[in-house]
């Protein structure tokens, strides 16, 4: 026998879902900028750890929507996550998002310096002169050499650290918490390209008209 479906349509199913973690929660309160980041997250996931992994730096939602605003890039460690991010909200944000993990450059620079493609697309990434948040989902190598050029001087936008894993994942998130570049951080070994993606769009949701 067929089931009816009582929600069918995306915002009906996403409101709903939204509700139920606001239920799951029990009422939980969250600083007005970071809940909707805390939310998709958990909406991406179904993982509610992250309303207590998620690290914010004072002031780095602000600091990243206020570079949204002003048409900042945003570059990821996988096309997975530049993939999830909503075309939509960059178009009306004026923003663009970049992968260069499958550069033949960066491919050819990883080669000759005998580091992995991570760490080459973040060099690459850095000489882009603009202002860049960067969404690291799933190399830690990536989130390590960003750590170092931030430790030479170099001022992100943001940097959302989520990488996912056993080897080096905990440390190079606890490198970034030690800098004082804006970032959000999944403590712990839990993450992901989907989480890295999720987190773009509940800022780009925040400074355009909400679309699917």
């Amino acid at each position: 026998m067929d089931t009816p479906l009582q929600y069918k349509r995306p915002r009906e199913i996403e409101e709903r879902s939204f509700a139920i973690i606001r239920e799951e929660l029990g009422g939980r309160e969250f600083p007005a900028q970071e809940a909707p980041i805390i939310y998709r997250a958990i909406h991406t996931s179904a993982d509610f750890d992250y309303a207590d992994s998620l690290a914010f730096s004072p002031g780095a939602v602000e600091h990243a929507l206020a570079a949204l605003r002003q048409g900042a890039c945003i570059v990821t460690d996988t096309q997975m996550a530049k993939s999830g991010i909503n075309r939509a909200a960059l178009q009306q944000a004026g923003c663009e998002v970049f992968c260069f993990m499958a550069d033949e450059d960066v491919a050819q620079e990883a080669s000759r310096r005998g580091v992995t493609r991570a760490v080459a697309s973040i060099d690459k990434a850095v000489r882009l002169n603009r202002p860049t948040l960067f969404a690291i989902g799933n190399a830690p190598t990536a989130l390590i050499r960003l750590y170092e050029h931030i430790t030479a001087g170099f001022s992100p936008a943001l940097v959302i650290g989520v990488p996912v894993g056993f080897v080096n994942v905990v440390e190079s998130k606890e490198w970034i918490l030690s800098t004082q570049a804006p970032y959000i951080v999944a403590r712990g070994r839990k993450g992901g390209s989907n989480i890295a993606a999720a987190i773009c769009n509940a800022l780009l949701y925040q400074i355009t008209e909400r679309a699917f």
